[in-house]
């Protein structure tokens, strides 16, 4: 069923998965549109991003934000067009970046909402490249990361947009680049197209033995978005005054207890302190928020020279996210994963920058 002007579909979070989320996790409804009041607009959504920070939000676990509650529209960051407005700032046929959520309609009083460039030539790219993902992959490796020319760095989901962006950005401040992926296609992709100078696949049976050789001069700077097997390969060979900025764990993200083996607390205590590591966790807006402008003009100027590269997948239909996201959690996906909620037809260039 496609957006329509009579009515909204929505998802909402039908229960809190134990695991990896299903088919029950989210139910689709419907509801009449919204009506905006004093103070608001309605904003009609044209794309939403899938995240795997989106998982998270599912769980009633303590973490850095509310959970999503249960039969709640499940939230996510959206691009959107302003319908009607009677707030200051916003006419109809504005363009923004909001966080609707997987709806076609929301009411807004404009609270986190940016307008965006009515030329943008991508408008989805506000999602990825030129938004949380892409501010996520610079401020981690430049602020946290700070490698200097001719350090090793390393980062895994080297393909995904945090992860290609990131290793663009190293090979850009004169790094050696180590890229993980899941697949022969996806490390070709890094290699080929992202410049990356090697990039090795998680899934293959040799790969700790395969990390180390690449890694001969070992690791000055890992970039943490995965967890698990990967972190256990790279840990040993992390050098003296290594950083690594942490800004997600994908592989623990459906798990329902302890990992398998034994406790690798002690070994990574032991390893932060003889080799003096510096490991940093962060979120993106609320601790490098004032940082955005500076990040915006340089990835905007990297685009335009073409010099960065940034594969999207754009997936038609608002009634495919679910199970999109499942894929997502499981590295199907193959750059920034993106749903076109619209109706009409595809505004924009969805390919890769060249």
């Amino acid at each position: 069923m496609p957006q329509t002007q009579t009515q909204n579909r929505r998802f909402v979070l039908a229960e809190r998965p134990k695991g990896e989320p299903t088919s029950e996790t989210l139910r689709l409804e419907t509801a009449a549109i919204p009506e905006p009041g004093p103070g608001q607009m309605l904003l009609r959504t044209e794309y939403l991003s899938l995240d795997p920070y989106m998982r998270g939000r599912m769980s009633d676990a303590p973490s850095y934000a509310a959970p999503v509650a249960v039969d709640a529209v499940m939230e996510g960051g959206t691009v959107a067009q302003v319908v009607a407005s009677h707030l200051a700032g916003f006419k109809p046929g504005d363009w923004v970046l909001s966080f609707n959520g997987w709806q076609d309609y929301a009411v807004s009083d404009g609270a986190g909402v940016t307008l965006l460039d009515a030329g943008m030539p991508h408008l989805s790219w506000a999602l990825g490249i030129l938004g949380m993902p892409g501010f996520t992959a610079w401020a981690g490796l430049t602020q946290i990361g700070a490698p200097k020319p001719g350090e090793t760095v390393c980062v895994a989901a080297a393909t995904g947009p945090v992860g290609a962006t990131v290793g663009q950005i190293a090979k850009l401040m004169g790094c050696h680049v180590i890229g993980i992926a899941g697949g022969a296609d996806k490390c070709a992709h890094a290699v080929n197209a992202l410049g990356f100078d090697v990039c090795l696949d998680h899934k293959s049976a040799s790969f700790a033995k395969d990390l180390q050789a690449a890694a001969s001069k070992g690791i000055d700077v890992y970039f943490e978005n995965v967890g698990g097997v990967v972190f256990d390969a790279v840990l040993p060979i992390l050098n003296t005054g290594a950083r690594v900025p942490v800004c997600g764990l994908i592989s623990q993200y459906n798990a329902t207890g302890a990992p398998d083996g034994p406790d690798r607390m002690s070994m990574l205590m032991g390893q932060i302190l003889r080799k003096r590591l510096t490991m940093r966790g962060f979120i993106i807006f609320q601790d490098f928020g004032h940082l955005y402008p500076e990040f915006a003009k340089a990835m905007g100027d990297w685009l335009d020279s073409g010099v960065m590269q940034y594969r999207e997948e754009v997936i038609q239909g608002l009634e495919a996210a679910p199970e999109a996201f499942i894929g997502l959690l499981r590295g199907d996906n193959f750059g920034k994963r993106v749903i076109h909620v619209g109706a009409e037809k595809m505004i924009e260039n969805k390919g890769m920058q060249k």
